[in-house]
């Protein structure tokens, strides 16, 4: 990207490029000797799309105007100034994050996030309403991906949506499912490839309830009217996503994993998964192989929950890298969408982007590194022993220097060296903004 190469050549990168090419050599040599290909693996690193969520840019307001305060299960919390507050600054900064995270990478884009000169409910919004982001997205070669929006609205201030006991409500969100999956099928059609277009709803009850068949019929009705119209796979694949519990649910949610396995084996849909929406001892690493045993696709949502479902930014974690484990050793690359959802508002939200983004794929990467047809091989033959002591031995090889090589070679910065490029964009751009105030559009 034009911008963040301009603030490169005036701060400088710290990291010597000679360097980073003889530590990649040597590493290079280290993982042929436990059989690893890496330059097969950096082949395979790069055919691989990261869907990056629109919605850390704002703290999820989206721009629809005055339409109430976050809510129905989300709450963003922190007031780390910069905060994007129109479609032009959201763009601006998602362009300066792509520029800092190697490989070319998805958008995700919820449904209140369209261009609304004039007030449209959600019932009605249509393809005109995000005509920008396609053109915006084709200029960028970046390709979308897309969520009806079904919080945050007078119509769920309840905590019910498409399973509520009132018929007209319930249509009302029928029809904006049936809006949004038109929106991202035009998109598909645009970009010649799937815009994934994930619903998820946040209906549930705080306390006990006492009927908990009739809200998730309702629910599978709702799903089945929207679905009623078959829409081209080449366009668009409807993924629908579960939860254990949320904020004000957090006894009964009517879109639960049961729930959401069954609608997807049943009527052919993608499941996603989201790393924070299971129990705190839980873990979708553990599931992955069993739900793409039954399911045509999976859609990952990478998050990270501390104590609850809270989104946090994703680090480098021992789950992370069982969940790309678990893709590259099912040989899955092909059938699961990964995408990311965290929001922070406590610290520089373009930071936040680079920092989760770049850890997920250094994740993929340490899972494309892993010597897996050997792993298996011994486990089959019973050496479980072997298996340890290699699984054990190969957790200190040189990851990081074949994680520089790749920034380097893909034209972003290597190491930490991205950092000073988002402190100079905060300077320059985002704390202007706060100075602005009159810009919130």
């Amino acid at each position: 990207m034009d911008k963040a190469a301009a603030l490169r050549s005036n701060i400088g990168i710290t990291m010597d490029p000679g360097k980073i090419d003889k530590a990649y050599e040597l590493a290079k040599e280290a993982y042929q000797e436990i059989g690893v290909d890496v330059d097969a693996a950096l082949k395979q690193m790069r055919n691989v799309q990261i869907s990056v969520h629109c919605w850390q840019g704002d703290d999820v307001m989206g721009f629809e105007g005055d339409s109430g305060a976050l809510g129905n299960g989300l709450a963003v919390t922190g007031n780390y100034p910069g905060r994007a507050r129109n479609i032009d600054e959201l763009q601006s900064d998602l362009e300066f994050a792509y520029s800092l995270i190697p490989g070319r990478h998805r958008l995700n884009l919820h449904a209140l996030y369209g261009d609304f000169p004039t007030p449209v409910d959600r019932d009605e919004i249509g393809v005109e309403h995000f005509r920008g982001w396609i053109d915006w997205a084709r200029g960028q070669q970046i390709q979308l991906d897309f969520n009806p929006s079904y919080f945050s609205h007078p119509h769920a201030t309840d905590g019910f949506t498409l399973s509520h006991a009132d018929a007209g409500i319930r249509q009302f969100w029928i029809d904006h499912g049936i809006a949004s999956r038109k929106i991202a099928a035009a998109m598909g059609e645009a970009q010649d490839t799937p815009c994934i277009n994930n619903f998820w709803v946040p209906d549930g009850y705080k306390d006990t309830p006492a009927d908990r068949k009739a809200p998730r019929e309702r629910l599978a009705a709702a799903l089945d009217s929207i679905f009623a119209t078959d829409l081209p796979a080449e366009h668009t694949l409807d993924a629908v996503e579960c939860k254990l519990f949320g904020i004000g649910s957090e006894s009964y949610v009517v879109g639960s994993h049961e729930f959401y396995m069954g609608y997807a084996i049943s009527r052919n849909k993608v499941l996603c998964l989201d790393a924070g929406h299971f129990h705190p001892t839980e873990v979708i690493s553990d599931k992955i192989s069993s739900v793409m045993m039954y399911v045509p696709e999976l859609l990952l949502h990478v998050s990270r929950g501390v104590r609850w479902d809270s989104d946090h930014v994703v680090t480098y974690t021992d789950e992370l890298q069982s969940i790309l484990q678990e893709v590259v050793r099912g040989d899955y690359l092909n059938r699961v969408h990964i995408g990311l959802d965290f929001f922070d508002a406590s610290i520089n939200r373009v930071a936040a982007w680079a920092i989760g983004t770049r850890n997920t794929l250094k994740a993929l990467l340490a899972a494309l590194l892993e010597p897996t047809q050997q792993l298996q091989q011994l486990e089959l033959e019973g050496d479980y022993t072997g298996r340890l002591a290699l699984l054990e031995e190969q957790k200190t090889l040189p990851l990081g220097a074949v994680w520089n090589h790749y920034c380097q070679q893909a034209g972003v910065p290597a190491g930490a060296d991205w950092l000073g490029l988002v402190r100079q964009y905060e300077n320059d751009v985002l704390s202007h903004r706060d100075r602005n105030p009159t810009l919130v559009g």
